[in-house]
């Protein structure tokens, strides 16, 4: 059984360490807690990170019907719930602010939650309040046997009078 993971605040972000797959969705989860219709999270991080399984830990917390799985190819996929839509993006295959702009993605903000992998750089520019939320890996090589293995740490910034309190769980 994977341990609760805890926060802890640095006076600038969040940060929660990830030993695995269960550990990355658990936090998931507890961001998910605290996110509501028009919020955007903006999630950044190396392939192989963890960014889609921290998202089906959002998608847990907020309900949503069917699995989340990577968006990579479809760009853009919306998971309904019985509260607020979970509306998924890669952005990692998107060049520009201009590409963005032609997902129209602004149009799904108000009523639902939108996590932007590999969005930095690109969305920031949907809304002035965002999480931003970076995952690095633990230098070393990647297990052939377990690629989503691994330890991981994740940051969590809140930019906009949005996050200005934001407190998420301790250990």
């Amino acid at each position: 059984m994977t341990p609760a993971p805890g926060w802890r605040h640095d006076g600038t972000e969040w940060r929660a360490d990830a030993p695995d797959a269960g550990t990355m969705r658990a936090l998931g989860a507890q961001l998910g807690a605290v996110l509501r219709a028009g919020d955007l999270v903006v999630l950044d991080g190396p392939l192989g990170a963890g960014k889609t399984t921290l998202t089906q830990g959002i998608g847990e917390a907020l309900r949503i019907r069917g699995p989340v799985t990577s968006p990579t190819f479809v760009i853009a996929r919306s998971h309904p719930g019985p509260g607020p839509d979970l509306v998924h993006v890669d952005a990692y295959r998107l060049g520009s602010a201009l590409e963005v702009d032609d997902l129209d993605l602004g149009a799904d903000l108000e009523g639902a939650v939108t996590v932007v992998e590999w969005g930095a750089g690109k969305v920031e520019g949907l809304a002035q309040d965002r999480l931003e939320v970076a995952i690095e890996r633990a230098a070393g090589p990647v297990d052939p046997d377990d690629p989503s293995g691994g330890q991981r740490t994740v940051m969590v910034r809140g930019v906009g009078p949005r996050w200005a309190g934001l407190v998420l769980p301790a250990p």
